[in-house]
């Protein structure tokens, strides 16, 4: 059976409740972007799914890399593709769709505070309505990492295989607040697009 790989008995990058909120706000928007692009077509769903395994080797959430392993299989990839997303590997990367590989691996690096420059690379490279709802794919696998990678740790304890670099205490805060935060999150997120809040949020210290 294919495995991600990965460390099994550590966590490869740890967030914070308040991250892991300011994820859960962006949500409605990724959602709306999502279904968008269902008609649209813009991403298609291999693409999405390299954007989505990406993202998800930078964060090293074994939970999604798991989910996302199946449903990449189910849609006609690789395990070879997919391991060599998963790892950061180049063999598989499409010319037409490098830009917006290296642009979701600053995303995940940057911990969703790309520099604002990235983003305007693949607004040039593909136009703002494909370029949002890649930002958008990259918005909403952040959130199921940060959610995912406790849970994953809390899954590996049951087993009795706990992670060495974590603990009870940060997996049962991140997911009892995880379930508590999202509906508020919600409603924030929902709110900022009625008053017409923009949904890109880049790194103010970096110049473009």
């Amino acid at each position: 059976m294919f495995k991600y790989a990965v460390q099994k008995d550590r966590h490869k990058r740890t967030f914070n409740v308040l991250e892991l909120y300011r994820s859960f706000v962006f949500v409605p928007s990724v959602i709306a972007k999502v279904m968008g692009n269902r008609k649209s077509k813009l991403v298609d769903d291999r693409f999405k799914e390299r954007l989505l395994l990406t993202a998800t080797g930078v964060n090293g959430s074994a939970a999604c890399a798991s989910l996302h392993t199946k449903i990449s299989l189910k849609k006609g990839m690789s395990k070879e593709e997919i391991d060599s997303f998963l790892n950061g590997g180049t063999d598989f990367i499409k010319t037409e769709e490098a830009n917006a590989i290296i642009f979701t691996k600053h995303f995940a690096d940057s911990r969703g505070y790309p520099n604002k420059s990235s983003y305007n690379e693949i607004v040039k490279e593909y136009g703002a309505p494909k370029a949002r709802v890649i930002l958008a794919i990259c918005q909403g696998i952040l959130a199921g990492n940060i959610f995912g990678i406790p849970f994953s740790a809390f899954l590996a304890r049951l087993q009795g295989k706990p992670y060495k670099n974590s603990s009870l205490f940060y997996e049962l805060v991140m997911i009892i607040m995880g379930f508590v935060s999202f509906p508020i999150a919600l409603i924030h997120g929902v709110l900022r697009s009625i008053f017409g809040l923009p949904n890109e949020r880049f790194d103010r210290t970096q110049q473009e």
